[in-house]
């Protein structure tokens, strides 16, 4: 029994030494050349590197991930809190967009119509000649439009007392269309022997736009149509 030990001892160290023989000299230029065991070894490193590195790889991407998604997560939480605070006052929202809605209908009811704008430069005209002024110019300029609706300006130049000429100014703002003063200028008037005034100004009413203007507008102010 005890010789048939040594002999297994022997015949498993002579296999070790034949297998690590098998590394000895080896060409590294021609691995296809190498004994069976360097062979196997050379494969198995590689494997294991080249799984160690892909574990790595696939590590660092879903690290990134996960790290993409952490910086998202402040911005998903803020626009969450946003819309959560639509959510519940959104009646409040309701009421309020009527309520613009309704405001911006009564400014629209204060602009005329193209089919108006007669009346209303007869109704400035005759504010003037009511509060006894000489009215020596009324010129209607070019009419400017806009996105929503068209301005038009007024040259004005009124003589008469003081009273009178702040009286008309008072009776254009109370119009029930919207007209403006721009650019006053009250002299002494060189014609009048009681110490009379000219006031010049340039006054600019608006109206709306009908649908069919509208459409041209927002056409000309659209990309390469910009004025």
């Amino acid at each position: 029994m005890a010789t048939q030990a040594k002999d297994r001892g022997a015949d498993i160290l002579a296999a070790l030494r034949g297998g690590v023989g098998q590394f000895n000299d080896l060409n590294l230029q021609q691995p296809g050349q190498w004994p069976f065991l360097p062979r196997f070894t050379a494969w198995a490193i590689v494997a294991v590197v080249v799984v160690i590195i892909g574990w790595f790889v696939a590590l660092s991407d879903q690290s990134n991930d996960l790290q993409a998604a952490r910086d998202k997560e402040p911005a998903l939480k803020s626009e969450y809190r946003t819309k959560l605070g639509q959510a519940i006052n959104l009646d409040a929202l309701k009421k309020q967009k009527e309520d613009v809605q309704t405001y911006v209908t009564q400014l629209e009811k204060q602009l005329p119509g193209k089919a108006e704008m007669d009346a209303l430069l007869t109704d400035i005209n005759q504010a003037g000649v009511g509060r006894g002024l000489v009215m020596e110019q009324f010129v209607p300029g070019q009419t400017e439009t806009k996105e929503y609706y068209a301005e038009l300006p007024i040259a004005i130049r009124v003589t008469g007392r003081f009273h009178d000429i702040g009286a008309f100014a008072a009776d254009i703002a109370a119009l029930s269309r919207i007209v403006t003063l721009h650019n006053l200028s009250i002299t002494p008037d060189t014609k009048s022997t009681g110490g009379g005034l000219s006031m010049e100004a340039l006054a600019r009413t608006y109206r709306y736009l009908d649908p069919a203007e509208v459409i041209q507008a927002r056409a000309a102010s659209g990309p390469g149509g910009k004025k």
